[in-house]
């Protein structure tokens, strides 16, 4: 489980950027040093775009080798740093058994943020591991189901008051291709959503965000509420409301010590398939499960992480801990504090972009299942 739980994209890039650091003798100075200066040392001036790319080497059980490429792009509108910072980030990979993926995020700011474009995009030909439904799984995987999959998630938001914004969600989520093989002899129930399908979400949302830098915030406050519906209506194969409340707050100890918390929560309600229950695990939201290891109609989750960007005897090094908390069941009324799961760890952080307050993180999680592994620009929330 713990190998499975270990998508280890960072080995490659965590070297690499090791070398990258190395002292270099005078006489090496030469190509090597201009293109450390250009990628860490942040030689532009503040206002203008930054953009840093670097490969990755992974090996997991379901995909043996896997090798990518990780980018992120930072900008302020109209080069003016009195707006807040926007981000894209991109993961691309490919595997030897023909596997493949693109990740992008997003969170773009226009000028004096009026309007605010926060959304993902998943495109992957990947297998997923299915546990079973409910808080009791007992950590053996059932099935494994190969598809390929999208999905498209854009919040279209205009400021309405100061920090708060106002606009329309829309969610798209195709599978295709589906088989499921299964693990184990012992019966089970099979999932929903085997078949081809395509499910399109149409909603609102409401969100209060005074962030300014949202890769690594010092101070402030995310919040995010709303709702999708798909319908057969506009196209969805199945019929089912996801309601859903994001809440981070952030708070500066001191100069370079942060102490962030979100509160997570979501509900589901009608037929959804498997992959569009709510999911427990990831590389954000309990870190060291694999996500979908728990899943069911309803969760809830809490994380903390105290950070340290940079240690007080370092520009570049830093490092964080963090915990979290969280339980899945069939409805909000039988959601069961017994029945909690911790996952908590460890990381170091190094800044990548100098001027603009962005660090790459590796992180090591723990819990009841194992260890998992996380190489990412940006924090987890």
């Amino acid at each position: 489980m713990a190998n499975r739980l270990s998508h280890l994209r960072f080995i490659i890039a965590f070297i690499f950027c090791i070398g990258l650091m190395l002292p270099m003798r005078a006489q090496e100075a030469g190509l090597v040093k201009r293109v450390w200066n250009s990628i860490f040392n942040d030689t532009t001036s503040m206002e203008r775009p930054k953009f840093i790319a670097y490969p990755t080497l992974a090996y997991s059980p379901e995909t043996e080798w896997e090798i990518g490429v990780s980018a992120v792009y930072v900008y302020y509108a109209n080069q003016d740093i009195k707006n807040r910072l926007s981000e894209i980030t991109a993961f691309s990979f490919v595997t030897l058994e023909n596997q493949y993926g693109l990740w992008m995020d997003h969170a773009l700011y226009s000028d004096q943020s009026k309007w605010f474009f926060l959304g993902r995009i998943r495109l992957q030909q990947f297998p997923l591991h299915y546990f079973g439904v409910g808080p009791d799984t007992n950590g053996q995987e059932l099935a494994r189901i190969d598809a390929g999959s999208i999905n498209i998630r854009e919040r279209v938001l205009r400021k309405v008051y100061k920090s708060l914004y106002l606009g329309l969600e829309t969610d798209f989520q195709k599978l295709s291709d589906v088989s499921l093989t299964s693990l184990t002899s012992e019966p089970y129930e099979m999932p929903r959503g085997l078949q081809k399908f395509s499910n399109i979400g149409l909603g609102f949302g409401l969100v209060y965000d005074n962030r300014h830098n949202v890769l690594n915030v010092r101070d402030g406050f995310f919040g995010e509420t709303g709702f999708l519906r798909y319908d057969n209506a506009w196209g969805s194969d199945f019929e089912f409301t996801s309601f859903f409340f994001d809440s981070r707050y952030y708070h500066s100890m001191n100069k370079s010590q942060v102490l962030a918390s979100q509160i997570y929560f979501s509900e589901v309600q009608g037929t959804a398939p498997f992959n569009q229950l709510s999911l427990m695990g990831g590389e954000s939201l309990m870190r060291g499960y694999y996500l979908g290891r728990y899943r069911d109609q309803t969760l809830l989750a809490a994380q903390t992480e105290y950070r340290f960007l940079p240690f007080p005897f370092s520009e570049r090094w830093g490092a964080a801990a963090f915990l979290g908390v969280g339980t899945v069941s069939d409805g909000i009324a039988n959601l069961d504090m017994s029945k909690l799961k911790v996952a908590g760890g460890t990381g170091v952080r190094f800044l990548i972009f100098r001027s603009k307050d962005i660090f790459t993180r590796f992180d090591v999680a723990v819990t009841e299942d194992g260890l998992g592994y996380y190489f990412f620009i940006g924090e987890a929330f």
